[in-house]
Parts: C-alpha cells; sequence; structure tokens
C-alpha cells in the first residue's frame, strides 16, 4: 500500500535526528514562507500568523530550528539521543525544555539555553516566562502575545 507523501514538520525534539543539507534547505524554506505569510496575514514579521495560533507547538518549532538551536532527539526505542530543545504543548500554550541522555550535561545548560530560546521567540512575536519545575528543571512557557 502505498502512503502519501508527508508535508514538512518542523523538529520537536521527541523524534529521530533529522539532518544534512536537504533538511537545512526544507527549514529555511518553511521559516521564509512563514515570514512571508506573517507579513501579508499579520502584519508584519513580528507578528504570528493566524495558522501559528492555532498550531503553536509546530510555529514554536520551526523558529527555534530555524535559528539553528539543536533539537533534541530519542531512538525508536524512545531514548533520548540529542540534547536540544524539546517542544511539547497544546494550540494556546507551549513547553520548551531542554533535555538529553542521562548524564549528557542537559540540566547544565538549561538556563543559558532556555533564555537564548526566549529571546529568539521574543523577536519573533511570542510572549516566554522561564520557570523551575519539577526537581528544578527550567521550562520557557511560550505564548501568544497580550
Amino acid at each position: 500500500m502505498e502512503t502519501e507523501p508527508q508535508g514538512f514538520e518542523p523538529a520537536t525534539g521527541d523524534g529521530p535526528e533529522a539532518a544534512g543539507a536537504g533538511r537545512a534547505a526544507e527549514v529555511r524554506t518553511a521559516y521564509e514562507g512563514m515570514l512571508q505569510i506573517r507579513r501579508l496575514l499579520a502584519g508584519g514579521a513580528g507578528v504570528p500568523a493566524p495558522w501559528e495560533l492555532r498550531l503553536m507547538p509546530r510555529a514554536v518549532a520551526l523558529v527555534l530550528e530555524a535559528a539553528g538551536f539543536p533539537p533534541s532527539a530519542v531512538d525508536p526505542a524512545g531514548v533520548r539521543t540529542r540534547t536540544g530543545y524539546r517542544v511539547a504543548g497544546a494550540a494556546d500554550r507551549v513547553e520548551v525544555t531542554w533535555a538529553g541522555p542521562p548524564g549528557g550535561g542537559a540540566t547544565g545548560e538549561e538556563q543559558e539555553r532556555l533564555k537564548a530560546c526566549a529571546a529568539e521567540l521574543e523577536r519573533h512575536g511570542w510572549e516566554c516566562l522561564l520557570y523551575r519545575g519539577p526537581r528544578g528543571r527550567r521550562f520557557l512557557e511560550v505564548e501568544r502575545r497580550p
């Protein structure tokens, strides 16, 4: 049975590692498309478009991946294999964490890396708050600006 081709999906940090020149070109094309849609529908490149507000995890992941932040990754068994951002959430609120393999040092760099992620997301029109969650781990809560 044939499967239909899948469209571009930004890396959320919960999938396999996606890399290579082809991936970089796909990310660049998707990002440029997002900015163009913003200019046409939202009034400027610094304002999220309506589709982004409906699909916040996807929009946030695209901004982070396009900015060059590494996404975390997992193997087929669900074991984390790479340190980087992880985006999860619903349509109205997204959580960004800095995740990595056990003993990989993600905890030690999470505050600095999440602050850098927040700066990039805020530049793109999102509101970010840095929190300390269970077991002292930090995370960003990303929302639309009021």
